[in-house]
């Protein structure tokens, strides 16, 4: 649960949608109080998915590849997720009653709550998470 890429990559669309130019990668870190290579592995993974154009060398940076308008706040949420939102299981003990059954009630625990927060992030565009800052 200590995942911070969601975050990063939202903190990053949301500052190329307040702008016409691109944004560089450094800003962008500034911005974020994080290393430049963070934001541009998830600039790379956003790309990957057409989120986001990107431009190397001097007067390089990023900027969206579509409009804010169009870009859901889910679709950030896929680009990046790599586990549930609750987090992973263990390796329980499968001689206890409780310890053989649990990784597959948390299976079906996380997933309602990853869909449940999907069906949440689907109503909102980039654009209308970007219009609460000004």
């Amino acid at each position: 649960m200590d995942n911070v890429e969601f975050a990063t990559a939202l903190h990053t669309l949301t500052l190329l949608a307040g702008s016409e130019d691109v944004v560089s990668s450094a800003f962008m870190a500034s911005s974020i109080n994080v290393n430049p290579v963070v934001v541009r592995k998830s600039l790379a993974r956003l790309r990957s998915l057409g989120l986001v154009e990107t431009r190397e060398g001097k007067g390089g940076g990023a900027r969206l590849a579509k409009p804010a308008s169009s870009i859901l706040l889910s679709d950030i949420y896929k680009a990046v997720n790599k586990a549930p939102l609750l987090g992973r299981t263990n390796h329980p003990n499968p001689d206890c009653p409780v310890g053989r059954q649990i990784n597959e009630r948390l299976y079906t625990l996380y997933e309602e709550a990853d869909k449940a927060i999907l069906e949440k992030l689907e109503s909102i565009t980039l654009a209308d998470f970007r219009s609460k800052f000004k």
